[in-house]
């Protein structure tokens, strides 16, 4: 075969491309022993591209050898090098990876085209059975068009004027369903105990029974009372998450408002609504985006898209300043070395893309802070909900309980022996223990 006719196969070398022109995707696959992997993947990589399930009359050499998606490797685990060494009724696994033009994702006025990129990795193919999108790698130049963060670690850090210790966050609770008057409470007094950042919680935005400019307003009024009181800053990131364009709406009115930060749930109200957000230079409001609704996209091990670009590398893309992770310390049941891998993607240097602020929570209470902190450093934000507000002497006992112990793991100091000369923390602990939450709720 002519060199001109391998390239319009859907098959080249892992260092036989130009890795500027290609975005790699990795997939984990599992199909029977009766499949071909190496003609399935061949398979994804047209279907994902130029063609169909059979050749169809214009789809040219030229138009396969500037547009063809190519399989660049697939490899098996474990790595069979004869065929008595397989089993014909037992499920195989393998590593897939396809490399995408880049040319099929630039439109007319030269931008690149965000949602295409995610239709051409895992579009079709989404649907294919046991096939997982593990990880992309894209271009340095189409790097370079993502902002990412605004603000980032650093910049939330410079904010509030907190370096020397994680951020404290906490949930106002109820959920939903609660007035404008009842959230400016709950917050003050999680504010007076000690919370830098007080969230709504993700199922409340602009509702009818609690809107949004009467929520900013008292809420912001609570959050400068205690302030003053305090003498540390404090944010408050409101819910604007909406349709469009009510939720550009929102945006622009916090900030008119005098608001100081956003939440935005990223994947109902979708990735491209983030990135227009965080990366508009008129709003100039930290995100902390929510990741409620991801489970659909991780959680089956064979298939969808893994947490580590789920809530790492594809919100920080997007402009996220912080993110909701859930830890595997309180209520969710999530594995320490996913957990672990998300930070890494939120955190390590990715070129011109700044670091987003991990925030651990999910059932997080005074005794899990320890083993938050030794796990995640001081660098990011711990969200507390319940365990602010189910404290037996109320939310800014509950508060002041977290930041005891913050303090106690930042001087090097057990929870539970800070805990002989801190009321707050004793109760904590007395109530809820150092181990992993159990569920209570009726």
């Amino acid at each position: 075969m002519k060199t001109e006719d391998l390239e319009a196969t859907p098959k080249a070398l892992e260092d036989g491309i130009d890795r500027e022109k290609y975005i790699i995707a990795t997939y984990t696959a599992a199909l029977s022993s009766k499949m071909e992997a190496t003609t399935l993947a061949q398979f994804a990589a047209i279907e994902q591209s130029t063609g169909t399930w059979i050749r169809v009359p214009e789809e040219t050499e030229q138009v396969r050898k500037e547009h063809i998606a190519k399989v660049l490797g697939c490899y098996e685990i474990p790595n069979f090098e004869y065929e008595v060494e397989v089993d014909k009724n037992a499920l195989r696994y393998y590593v897939f990876r396809i490399a995408f033009p880049v040319t099929n994702m630039i439109n007319s006025k030269g931008k690149f085209n965000f949602p295409l990129m995610f239709t051409a990795i895992y579009g079709n193919i989404s649907m294919g059975g046991k096939l997982k999108l593990v990880d992309f790698q894209l271009p340095k130049k189409v790097l370079k068009l993502f902002k990412g963060p605004k603000y980032g670690i650093q910049g939330f850090q410079k904010l509030l004027g907190v370096t020397d210790r994680p951020i404290l966050n906490n949930m106002i609770k109820p959920c939903t369903g609660h007035s404008c008057g009842v959230a400016a409470d709950l917050a003050y007094k999680a504010f007076l105990g000690g919370c830098d950042v007080v969230k709504d919680d993700e199922l409340i935005a602009d509702a009818e029974f609690n809107t949004l400019e009467d929520r900013l307003s008292m809420v912001m009024e609570a959050a400068d009372k205690a302030a003053s009181e305090t003498g540390e800053k404090k944010i408050y990131t409101i819910g604007i998450s909406d349709g469009y364009p009510d939720i550009i709406e929102n945006a622009n009115k916090v900030q008119e408002m005098g608001g100081n930060g956003l939440l935005i749930n990223y994947l109902p109200a979708g990735l491209s609504m983030l990135r227009a957000i965080a990366e508009d230079p008129s709003i100039k409001l930290p995100i902390l985006a929510h990741m409620d609704f991801a489970g659909t996209w991780y959680q089956d091990p064979w298939s969808g898209v893994a947490s580590n670009l789920t809530l790492g590398k594809i919100p920080r893309l997007c402009g996220a300043d912080s993110i909701v992770l859930p830890a595997p310390y309180g209520k969710a049941i999530v594995v320490d070395e996913r957990f672990f891998m998300n930070i890494k993607e939120l955190t390590y240097p990715l070129q011109n893309i700044k670091p987003t602020m991990p925030m651990p929570s999910g059932g997080i209470t005074a005794g899990m802070i320890e083993k938050t902190i030794k796990d995640c450093g001081k660098d990011v934000m711990i969200g507390s909900g319940g365990g602010v507000h189910a404290h037996p002497d109320g939310p800014e006992a509950g508060a002041r309980s977290l930041r005891q112990a913050i303090d106690a793991a930042m001087k090097g100091i057990p929870a539970k022996e800070y805990a002989k000369d801190h009321e707050e923390l004793a109760k904590a602990i007395g109530v809820w223990g150092t181990g992993r939450t159990k569920f209570q709720s009726i």
